[in-house]
């Protein structure tokens, strides 16, 4: 069974959105960049995209089936990668001690042995990620969230050691909110921290997965008046991100997919439509490519594209749209968007076909890459195993170009 993907380096995020006291403005009339105030928002400003679906039904219905969706969820065993079965729910540690995913009473655990007798055992209550990278869990220890030791790694289909940790059993990595910051969509922090060196939150008032809200902002209020006056189609009280100015756009998704930040005022404070510079510092300018690792940043690799130096409006929602997923053939129209036979500028490969052209640009100019983030060492290896991303650093590629027609002339030879 395959699900929820790894979270960068343990990134379990859980997003305890701030926001600003403008934000209860009606949003129909377009997004302003303002410094923003950082004032706490409530969880009873959320609405939850249960309330979407009652308006925006085929939206919703896409929305779920996608990664930024799937990236947090209760830990349950349809959400949970990887077997449970006797002769795969284990990894062994180099000093001969084991920990087994075990399944009890409908609950799950990561359970911790030395010399065959049970040490630890710690539940599974988060899982981060949707499975198409990888899988990682979190456990409460109170008000406090931790990392557990083991992930599920889906290129190789098993149990690792989760990244960051050393190679032997450990349960003590906290989890921040900053690494929640882009994998949920709201968690309310508690102040009093029970731990000093953990923040707290509260588990009743998580909004799991990247969902409506995130992007539209908090939407209680907007339910309500909708409910009231249906006659309205303005869509008060919400912000629309399409009325966003290009660095708005670029913001929205730097904030997670930006590279590292360094934040200035409280995780959360940051609310669509602002500008990210107000909280974070960070580097927005262009860098060499090769410089960039392929996750964590793709909007630096993008920005180091000539499609960007070259465009005035090109953001990241020319290609992505996040209410869906989208596959090779979608994203390879919206290339031909400029780079087609009218403009001059379309793909000049003579070796293969007008039809598979249209079809594919991507595994050419954008092909995957080995992360130096996202390694694992796998059981019973000594040397480090990548997870590959696609790049969005586009350009041409020559041996990735070179593959691409070898598999098209062994598709050939094969039929």
């Amino acid at each position: 069974m395959q699900k929820r993907v790894h979270f960068n380096w343990f990134v379990v995020t859980v997003v305890i959105v701030l926001g600003i006291t403008a934000f209860t403005r009606c949003m129909d009339r377009g997004a302003k960049q303002t410094e923003g105030n950082a004032a706490l928002q409530a969880y009873e400003e959320f609405a939850g995209s249960n309330k979407c679906v009652s308006c925006h039904t085929d939206i919703y219905n896409k929305h779920i089936q996608t990664a930024h969706y799937q990236t947090s969820a209760p830990a349950t065993h349809s959400n949970i990668a990887g077997s449970f079965d006797n002769d795969k729910n284990s990894i062994t540690y180099p000093n001969g001690s084991v920990i087994k995913m075990e399944e009890k009473d409908g609950k799950f655990y990561q359970v911790a042995y030395m010399n065959g007798v049970e040490a630890k055992r710690q539940p599974m209550d988060i899982v981060i990620g949707s499975g198409k990278k990888g899988q990682s869990y979190a456990s409460w220890n109170q008000v406090n969230l931790v990392q557990l030791p083991v992930t599920y790694f889906t290129q190789a289909q098993q149990w690792c050691n989760s990244p960051g940790y050393p190679n032997k059993i450990a349960f003590n990595r906290p989890i921040t909110s900053r690494c929640l910051e882009c994998h949920t969509t709201y968690a309310g922090e508690i102040i009093e921290k029970a731990s000093s060196k953990a923040e707290g939150f509260k588990e009743s008032e998580i909004i799991y997965g990247v969902t409506c809200e995130k992007c539209h902002g908090p939407g209680a209020k907007h339910v309500d008046y909708q409910a009231k006056n249906p006659a309205d189609t303005t869509g008060r009280f919400i912000l629309n991100p399409r009325s966003f100015t290009r660095d708005q756009s670029l913001d929205l998704c730097a904030l997670c997919h930006g590279g590292k930040l360094e934040k200035t005022k409280p995780s959360f404070s940051y609310t669509a439509g602002e500008k990210l510079s107000a909280y974070f510092n960070w580097d927005t300018t262009a860098k060499v490519a090769g410089s960039i690792d392929v996750h964590g940043n793709q909007l630096g690799l993008l920005k180091s594209s000539s499609c960007f130096l070259q465009s005035a409006t090109l953001t990241c929602n020319n290609c992505h749209s996040l209410h869906e997923n989208n596959d090779l053939f979608t994203y390879s129209q919206k290339c031909m968007d400029c780079h087609s036979t009218e403009h001059g500028n379309f793909c000049t490969e003579k070796s293969v076909s007008l039809e598979k052209k249209k079809n594919n640009c991507i595994d050419c100019h954008m092909p995957k890459q080995a992360s130096r983030s996202i390694a694992v060492i796998l059981p019973g290896q000594n040397f480090i195993t990548p997870t590959f991303i696609r790049t969005h650093h586009i350009a041409k590629y020559v041996e990735d170009t070179k593959k691409f027609i070898e598999g098209i002339e062994n598709k050939k030879n094969r039929k």
